[in-house]
């Protein structure tokens, strides 16, 4: 049976890359060809058999999460834990955050959705010595809920190399300001008469000579006075180009002062704004691919290309087994209103070198009837394998789903595959301490009964190594809680658990009870200011 509780912390020890008797009271075995449901669940349907076969990138083979594999959720789910208890495995569930939590920016900001520096491998970069990471970031004069809209993408740095308990508690970063000069990002939109213009999550790569491509996404709000939209957003996923320069004492930039629009949603594999006002699509994460070498690909956020009003689900976005006694009918799940909620995970090919023009692939992942969003998408390759994780909020599952906070994985053969959801079918990676018997109300009124870490973390990263950093929102219970702004602490996830690749498990041997440093995202090559590796 899986230990559901996090209250008190379980450590688990790893012999020779497998998990020793009496970690695990359950292996996670589930076949490429014939997925399982694991022992002890609480009665449900068995998830969708998934092969993990691989198509070529530009197939227009779409894997999908199903809502018998999204079930599986509930079924791990223990229905006696108390209230204000986890009710999740504690193999899948981040450890619980203090409340107590440094400040990164030492007041300056308030951060959430933060990435790395990279190349087109996943590897994380330190220039010259210093460790540089790129983040959403607001004023703190602005409500913390107010944010988003407001959002501008800022820097940090520090120095390379130090070990997290030699480091200041916060991590020991510097903030180093804005990215854009103001006005830069608002150039790309033809209606300049935005009331508000943003700038949202991406990804950094760099070049030979420093040269830094930022991807990122590009977004004008039209609302009227009252916060309604006068007309649809218009979210952009776009470029700009610049220069690092890092010494001893400071990293600053050269160059980011124009933009260049890559992609819009297209309306035929994603979901556009007159289709749907409420759409998503956004968190480009460019790399290359090790089984096209040379081809520079990006997953990015998006939604199903079907008019809000009109959207339904089928059999395949259902997924269940044949005959299975706890299937639901397409009727009775179009009725429930889940078909509002339709993510996807799409993917777009690089036409040039200069990563200047993209053309749309169709989408490597649907949630069609499972979940609205499907955020920050990014690969880990891994013994063979493509891990495809992306992050979702609990709130965003679709009628009759529900699920914590937190990572959700999918393993295949290839960047488009019959991607199979990890551990047992549910997908679940990562997630925050939760109680699905209870509701877990909102960041900024937690529901009286719901577990503290609730909405501890979100808009996680997964880094080599298995490493994962997020931000922190809200701490603590209904009647005794703080909200967040800074990044928590580091974590490990481990990827493959005891040889079978459909399976992870948090690494409790890590940091303190599993808590690593503070905003911890330590690179692991290093390069001069021409971009030469040292």
């Amino acid at each position: 049976m899986f230990n559901r509780s996090t209250t008190k912390r379980v450590r688990l020890t790893f012999t020779g890359g497998a998990i020793t008797a009496g970690a695990l009271a359950v292996t996670m075995v589930v076949g490429a060809a014939s997925a399982t449901a694991l022992p002890d669940l609480q009665p449900g349907p068995e998830p969708t058999i998934h092969t993990q076969e691989a198509f070529a990138p530009e197939d227009d083979f779409t894997a999908k999460w199903t809502r018998a594999d999204a079930r599986q959720l509930m079924r791990l789910s223990d229905p006696d834990a108390p209230s204000r208890e986890n009710s999740m495995p504690a193999e899948l569930t981040m450890p619980t955050v203090p409340q107590d939590f440094p400040d990164m920016s030492n007041g300056q900001v308030w951060v959430w959705d933060t990435w790395p520096l990279t190349d087109e491998d996943g590897n994380q970069y330190s220039v010259n010595g210093q460790e540089i990471i790129f983040s959403l970031v607001a004023d703190r004069s602005l409500g913390f809920d107010d944010r988003h809209v407001f959002a501008k993408i800022g820097y940090f740095y520090r120095p390379a190399g130090i070990p997290a308990e030699e480091r200041p508690e916060n991590g020991g970063w510097t903030y180093g300001g804005l990215v854009f000069k103001e006005g830069v990002t608002g150039q790309i939109f033809p209606d300049q008469s935005y009331s508000h213009q943003t700038q949202w999550s991406g990804s950094a790569r760099i070049f030979k000579g420093g040269e830094i491509k930022l991807f990122f996404t590009d977004v004008a709000f039209y609302r009227n006075p009252d916060g309604s939209n006068r007309k649809p957003y218009d979210p952009r996923i776009a470029l700009s180009v610049g220069k690092v320069h890092a010494n001893k004492e400071k990293v600053f930039f050269t160059g980011f002062d124009t933009v260049t629009s890559l992609l819009q949603a297209d309306g035929t594999y994603y979901q556009t704004g007159e289709q749907n006002e409420f759409f998503n699509f956004r968190d480009p994460f460019t790399f290359e691919d090790p089984a096209h070498p040379g081809e520079t690909y990006m997953v990015f956020e998006g939604n199903s290309a079907m008019a809000r009003n009109e959207a339904q689900c089928n059999e395949a976005d259902l997924g269940y087994r044949e005959g299975d006694p706890h299937a639901e009918t397409v009727e009775q799940v179009n009725a429930s209103g889940a078909p509002f909620m339709i993510g996807n995970i799409g993917l777009a090919k690089a036409k040039n070198k200069e990563l200047t023009e993209w053309e749309f692939l169709p989408p490597i992942l649907s949630a069609n009837c499972v979940t609205d969003q499907t955020e920050r998408p990014q690969f880990v390759f891994k013994d063979g394998k493509s891990y495809l994780f992306t992050i979702s909020h609990r709130s965003t599952f679709a009628a009759g789903l529900d699920g914590p906070e937190g990572v959700y994985g999918f393993v295949g053969d290839g960047i488009r595959s019959d991607f199979q959801p990890l551990n047992g079918g549910s997908g679940l990676a990562l997630g925050n301490p939760t109680n699905l018997n209870f509701s877990g109300g909102e960041p900024f009124a937690p529901d009286f009964n719901q577990h503290p870490g609730h909405f501890q973390a979100y808009s996680h990263y997964v880094m080599p190594g298995g490493l994962v950093q997020s931000f922190i929102d809200t701490i603590g219970t209904h009647d005794n809680f703080v909200r967040g702004g800074t990044l928590g602490p580091t974590v490990k996830m481990d990827i493959g658990v005891g040889g079978d690749p459909t399976s992870t498990a948090v690494d409790y041997t890590y940091g303190d009870g599993g808590l690593g440093g503070w905003a911890d995202i330590p690179a692991n090559l290093n390069v001069n200011n021409g971009g030469k590796i040292k």
